[in-house]
């Protein structure tokens, strides 16, 4: 049961209780004031006058002492029927006035539900700002909005310092490239060292992807700057263009299914989107495989691959940092496993969502989905 339901039953109940004490105490009282049934009439009155009636009842025919007797049963009948009719619908009446009340104060509560309901990591600037008396709620409130203000500049800090330190690491990266090639370049350089150049160019190369992706990440984690209508079909048809030969090298045929496509968004963004899912299907196939890139169908684009078995329990964990299910991918380069969390953040920046679901005979079907919103 809901809190506001409990309240209200609670009132009812109390409400219920202090009636049923209350009759019961009205019961007793009046059941002692009146006369016993031994007692005589007092004096100056007849017995006829003692046993008259109450207005709208049978008269009393019988001897004193039974009639007085049926009188006294008679009223207390009347008293216990009509004070337990009255006490039924006043519990009603009770329960309204308790739902009501209950509704009033829970108010405040469900605004703060609402709000933390609506809070993502890139809408941490909404506050509650309760107005009203200094009170419990209030003061829960403002509890509540100095979390977000701790939780926003924390938010933030981290994300600054992720793009600072990517930004600052590009510089020494690219300067210990380019010392490699001069390296390799030399012509006493012998063929040990030429090997150890390759070997550390292609760290380099995982290195500056490494950053790369992370300076990415962090943006779309800052959520859109700007959008504009984007054919998402066009940019899905260039980096199928763009990707053909990578494919051919794993040895992977790419099929792409193209119908128009409009969406609300950052064409940057986007791009990186359908890069990243076109080649981690491409990456995570086998040879002889197939991509398939549709877009226009029920979501706005579908990226589905063939490949090694997916477990159902372990797609939850493929859009996490750093996540891969399989060390060496079949393709032409390794990746650093921020290739499905950037998608996930992108499609979280556009008010969106990915989702992968398992093929059947191996692979994922991958489908980005996301709202379309007039600018």
């Amino acid at each position: 049961m809901s809190v506001k339901l409990r309240l209200a039953l609670l009132c009812g109940g109390l409400f219920l209780l202090g009636g049923a004490i209350l009759l019961a105490t009205n019961y007793f009282l009046v059941r002692t004031a009146l006369p016993p049934t031994e007692a005589g009439p007092p004096p100056g009155q007849t017995d006829a006058e003692l046993i008259a009636p109450p207005p709208g009842s049978s008269p009393v025919v019988g001897s004193a002492g039974t009639d007085l007797s049926h009188y006294r049963q008679e009223v207390l009948q009347t008293l216990v029927v009509q004070s337990g009719v009255a006490l039924a619908v006043m519990a009603v009446v009770a329960l309204a006035l308790g739902w009501f009340a209950a509704v009033r104060m829970l108010r405040p509560v469900q605004e703060v539900v609402a709000t933390a309901r609506r809070l993502e990591a890139d809408s941490l600037h909404e506050r509650i700002r309760m107005p009203g008396p200094r009170d419990e709620l209030t003061e829960l409130a403002d509890t509540f909005d100095g979390m977000l203000d701790r939780l926003a500049a924390s938010f933030d800090s981290q994300r600054r310092f992720v793009a600072n330190a990517s930004h600052e690491l590009r510089t020494p990266l690219a300067t210990q490239r380019t010392m490699i090639e001069i390296a390799m370049a030399r012509r006493n350089a012998g063929a040990d060292l030429r090997d150890l150049g390759e070997r550390l160019l292609v760290m380099n190369v995982r290195t500056e992807a490494l950053i790369e992706g992370l300076l990415l990440l962090a943006r779309s984690d800052r959520g859109l700057e700007h959008e504009e209508p984007v054919r998402l079909d066009e940019i899905a048809c260039a980096v199928v263009d763009s990707r053909r030969q990578a494919a051919a090298q794993a040895g992977v045929r790419l099929e792409p299914r193209l119908l128009p496509q409009v969406v609300s968004g950052d064409p940057v963004l986007l791009e990186r989107l359908v890069v990243n899912l076109v080649d981690n299907a491409i990456n995570y196939n086998h040879e002889g495989g197939l991509v398939t890139v549709s877009t226009g169908g029920e979501a706005a684009l579908e990226v589905s691959n063939t490949g090694p078995e997916v477990p159902a329990d372990a797609v939850s964990g493929l859009f996490e940092p750093f996540r891969q299910l399989r060390k060496q991918p079949t393709g032409p380069g390794r990746g650093v496993g921020l290739g499905l969390s950037i998608v996930a953040s992108v499609a979280k920046a556009h008010g969106g969502s990915v989702r992968a679901v398992p093929r059947r005979g191996g692979g994922l079907e991958m489908a980005f989905s996301v709202p379309w919103r007039v600018l």
